[in-house]
């Protein structure tokens, strides 16, 4: 295989449970040279994360399942084969409106670190036991902070 080649198969890799979903890593910034962060997220519906904005530019695939996203001030409804670009700073978040299966793709990577330091490690590659308590977003914002996203509260 070529040098610094990078192959991950299903159940492989770091895996974390934060906001009752599954976040798997497909390529860490430290496995693509900081180039990138790969994810595959699993999320409930009505779990989305607060709005938002990275350090950098983020695409996103639907796999399964429905969701809304909603950017820059507009609000976009996906399925199974939508593709989303969110320009780097651009205010962002989605509301799954079932459990939706998303392949999302970080540039630069980096992202990852947040995920770890945010969630916890999946116990199992499945959704989470459901939490009966709301997340913790300012704990979210200041996490955030620390890896370039910043996160608002979530809207009433």
């Amino acid at each position: 295989m070529a040098k610094n080649a990078h192959v991950r198969h299903s159940g492989d890799g770091k895996a974390f449970w934060m906001l009752n979903g599954l976040y798997e890593v497909k390529a860490s910034s430290d496995e693509t040279n900081g180039a990138m962060t790969v994810m595959e997220m699993t999320i409930p519906e009505g779990m989305g994360p607060p709005p938002h904005t990275h350090p950098g530019t983020e695409s996103v695939y639907v796999i399964e399942g429905t969701l809304r996203y909603h950017i820059a001030g507009e609000t976009v409804e996906g399925g199974p084969g939508s593709f989303f670009h969110i320009p780097e700073g651009t205010l962002e978040r989605f509301e799954p409106t079932s459990t939706v299966r998303m392949l999302i793709t970080y540039t630069p990577g980096g992202i990852d670190k947040f995920f770890a330091e945010a969630g916890e490690p999946a116990e199992r590659r499945e959704l989470p036991p459901q939490s009966d308590t709301p997340p913790d977003v300012d704990r979210l914002i200041e996490i955030g902070k620390r890896h370039g996203v910043q996160m608002q509260p979530m809207p009433e």
